[in-house]
């Protein structure tokens, strides 16, 4: 998967969050789940994919991103039911 990407991780449903940016999404999930990246989402065990979004250039998903990073939690959650309720691992439908 190619392109630019916004995504939400966290560690179970309605758990810690992490909200991050790509341009390779597969690799960089990737490197959350195995432990690869340092951080705050290996100290917190951010691991399962909840949402993405797809954006025509890294400008603009880097715009996105800093946009929903000043929402209030209460926001992203909302975000995150509105396109998947069940808190599903949307990691294997990207690989």
């Amino acid at each position: 998967m190619r392109g630019a990407y916004v995504y939400i991780l966290t560690n179970r449903p309605d758990g810690t969050l992490y909200l991050g940016v790509t341009n390779n999404l597969v690799r960089r999930i990737w490197e959350h789940r195995t432990g690869a990246l340092d951080g705050f989402t290996r100290q917190h065990g951010l691991k399962r994919l909840v949402y993405f979004e797809t954006h025509a250039t890294m400008p603009l998903a880097i715009q996105r991103e800093h946009t929903l990073k000043h929402w209030s939690r209460a926001w992203k959650v909302a975000l995150v039911l509105e396109a998947n309720p069940h808190w599903r691992d949307l990691y294997e439908e990207i690989i």
